[in-house]
């Protein structure tokens, strides 16, 4: 990797914005990129940084999801103290754009020509008003299975392609005595678990009705009754530790083979790979069964606050390193992503990551690429939140299936 980091170059637009190290100032940067997996890729990006003479402050602020770095920012914002840059995910981002407070990237990315990279579908939540406002990262998708190979081979499972047969594997692992499915009891995990189980059950018109139109005849519905039948049966299924427990954690639990399957974003190989396990081999990754066609996503971009109505030399340099081709491949090798541009060559990923792409391109071409209610890429916060309270409490036994749907129903409304 340090070999890839040497050979890491400013673009000659980025050139425009450098300084030399005597004058260059730190970056502050607010993320939550905590786990071992997601240190590591993070550090790609401080090391570039590092050889342009831009120091690094780092602000890590734990909890995947972003909700607690999102409760930080808005005390320092309150304070009159923004970071220099700040991870955050879709409507958060569109949020702080609308008020204001984001400085106006358009110079370096017309500079750069990023129109012509980044997916629509990310540029969606990198502009207000047609200003570009954040600096995308990579594309993660978050309907993916991770299983221990070991454990599935042992007990004579197969890739699991519909609902039914995944019953089945879980049915077979459990009266083998092993944890079928290692899970994280945390809002924002059984919401990445709900969306998938969701799109399986509904459909992705159902899930497009349901998540981004917010149409209250598919939120009380029949089939979304069945989704939390589904979810019931997932919470009939994980080990009785669950409660609290980080994602990365519940992600270890495969990697030791203490649990067969987990049902994360793509950011989960990047602990498999910090583990020195090889996808194919160790682990095996596919979609959520009954969603082998669909994507949903969201896509980690450093928003850049506004230091006096001018974009920092600093901040310019850190909007640039990230969009360049180089970085991009380097670090979404190290985190499980896939690029936020389009015209990178992604023969360096690994299988899994191959099959990101190529899922990706897939699902953008036929109309099946979603933003993800669970990472705030389908509808506002405070409508994601509500979705957060009802899964939660249904899967924690407070609510049935149906009191939960009629629950989302009124949540959402109230929300919108």
């Amino acid at each position: 990797m340090n070999k890839v980091i040497r050979t890491l170059k400013l673009t000659t637009a980025a050139a425009a914005f450098s300084v030399s190290a005597a004058y260059a100032e730190d970056v502050e940067v607010l993320h939550w990129w905590t786990s071992g997996g997601e240190a590591a890729a993070l550090n790609v990006l401080k090391q570039d940084l590092e050889t342009q003479g831009i120091g690094w402050q780092d602000m890590p602020v734990a909890g995947g999801g972003g909700t607690e770095a999102m409760t930080v920012l808005r005390a320092r914002v309150t304070a009159g103290d923004p970071p220099t840059a700040v991870q955050a995910l879709g409507f958060d981002i569109l949020d702080w754009g609308n008020q204001g407070a984001l400085a106006n990237l358009n110079d370096l990315a017309a500079q750069e020509g990023w129109d012509e990279v980044v997916p629509e579908a990310l540029q969606f939540f990198a502009k207000v008003d047609g200003k570009w406002i954040s600096a995308p990262v990579n594309v993660h998708s978050t309907n993916w299975v991770w299983a221990n190979k070991s454990v599935l081979d042992a007990n004579g499972i197969a890739v699991p392609e519909t609902w039914e047969d995944f019953v089945a594997a879980v049915e077979t692992l459990k009266a083998a005595g092993i944890t079928p499915i290692a899970h994280g009891g945390q809002a924002w995990q059984d919401a990445t678990v709900f969306d998938a189980v969701a799109m399986s059950a509904g459909g992705p018109e159902f899930y497009k009705a349901a998540f981004i139109d917010l149409d209250e005849e598919t939120l009380g519905s029949d089939t979304m009754k069945e989704a939390f039948d589904r979810m019931a049966f997932i919470r009939d299924n994980v080990d009785d530790n669950f409660s609290g427990r980080d994602w990365n954690l519940a992600t270890a639990m495969v990697i030791n083979g203490e649990a067969g399957f987990q049902m994360m974003g793509d950011w989960a190989k990047g602990e498999f790979l910090n583990a020195g396990k090889v996808p194919g081999e160790d682990f095996l990754c596919f979609r959520f069964p009954g969603t082998q066609d669909q994507v949903t996503f969201n896509a980690d971009q450093f928003m850049m606050f506004d230091q006096g109505g001018t974009v920092s030399q600093e901040q310019a340099a850190l909007a640039s390193a990230i969009l360049s081709p180089s970085f991009q491949i380097a670090f979404n090798k190290v985190k499980g992503s896939v690029p936020a541009r389009t015209d990178v060559d992604g023969s360096e990923l690994d299988a899994c990551g191959q099959q990101g792409m190529k899922d990706l391109a897939a699902a953008a071409s036929s109309g099946n690429l979603f933003g993800s209610m669970a990472h705030g890429h389908a509808a506002p916060a405070s409508v994601k939140n509500a979705v957060y309270d009802v899964v939660t409490a249904h899967f924690n036994g407070e609510y049935d299936s149906e009191t939960a749907v009629l629950e989302l129903v009124d949540a959402v409304s109230i929300a919108k």
